[in-house]
């Protein structure tokens, strides 16, 4: 599927200059090709899970500080402390959320997972992003799956240290879904 940017525009909300562009330059964009697992498979493809991962951090990471934001009181090193309970609810929402914002686009032919707190290098200037369908579930699957894993206490104790150390945690190591030794085996995420 190719889009000219010329119809892209005012779907954007913009307009098109008259030679502006030229007419010898054109934009064009291609949708990803997604292949039977990205379509219709309930767990994220194995290629995806590091952006995934990634994803999850970010967005765990977000909920948590923005509840820590919440609390006046700081602890005796200058920080906010969410309490067990606290920070247990916060990390189910941020599980259940509806991770809207994210779907999978091509970046040199690459399939990536984008979306906030991904950050894929340099984009192209125009790019077409597959959203909805079965990514919000699989993210929410993928979430939960490192709840159960690492556990909430660990999660926050992580997240205390920072995002890089949250992320680390979640994705890193020999087996972390960003590792490039991670398990190839289909488990459901």
């Amino acid at each position: 599927m190719r889009l000219s940017l010329l119809l892209l525009l005012p779907l954007l909300g913009a307009w098109a200059i008259p030679g502006g562009l030229g007419d010898k330059a054109s934009l064009t964009a291609t949708a990803p090709e997604l292949d039977d697992e990205e379509k219709f498979s309930t767990h994220m493809p194995t290629h995806l899970r590091c952006d995934a991962c990634r994803a999850v951090a970010y967005q765990m990471w977000q909920h948590l500080t923005k509840a820590e934001a919440k609390l006046l009181p700081l602890d005796s090193g200058g920080r906010h402390e969410l309490s067990e309970s606290v920070y247990t609810d916060v990390l189910d929402q941020s599980c259940s959320q509806t991770w809207q914002g994210y779907g999978v686009g091509e970046v040199d032919q690459v399939k990536r997972l984008m979306g906030p707190g991904l950050s894929t290098g340099a984009q192209p200037s125009i790019m077409v992003v597959i959203m909805d369908g079965l990514w919000p579930t699989r993210l929410s699957k993928t979430c939960f799956h490192y709840l159960g894993e690492f556990g909430e206490d660990q999660i926050y104790e992580a997240h205390q240290q920072g995002r890089g150390t949250l992320e680390a945690l979640l994705c890193g190591g020999p087996r972390g879904a960003c590792s490039e030794k991670a398990p190839d085996a289909r488990t459901e995420l």
